[in-house]
């Protein structure tokens, strides 16, 4: 599976399960370590526990596993790392705080259309 394929594939899942906001960040020459972000946002914890558990699963399926997981016991913002793409699933409140956006403003941004 490609890199564009497992963006495609993390908006999805993501989406299926409520997900806000979803966005892809193209990170490629503004970071070394991964290609693309993908961004989304929640209400609850226990939703972006929901939406991170569904990424994990669909991209299973492919076997597509994450590098590393960090946030989830928390569920304020977990992160799901894939090497070439990275997924983040804030709770609204850190995405407004931490605004990845604004912070990688140089990035292309593709916002997810179900």
């Amino acid at each position: 599976m490609n890199t564009n394929e497992v963006v495609k594939k993390i908006c999805k899942a993501a989406s299926d399960k409520k997900a806000k906001d979803i966005i892809s960040m193209k990170m490629i020459d503004l970071m070394p370590s991964t290609d693309y972000f993908v961004i989304c946002s929640a209400a609850t914890a226990t939703q972006v526990r929901a939406i991170a558990d569904n990424i994990e699963e669909e991209l299973e399926k492919s076997e597509v596993y994450f590098d590393h997981k960090e946030g989830y016991r928390e569920g304020e913002w977990v992160l799901l790392d894939y090497g070439d793409v990275v997924a983040h699933v804030f709770r609204d409140e850190n995405r407004e705080y931490y605004d990845l956006e604004k912070l990688w403003s140089d990035a292309e941004i593709t916002k997810f259309e179900d």
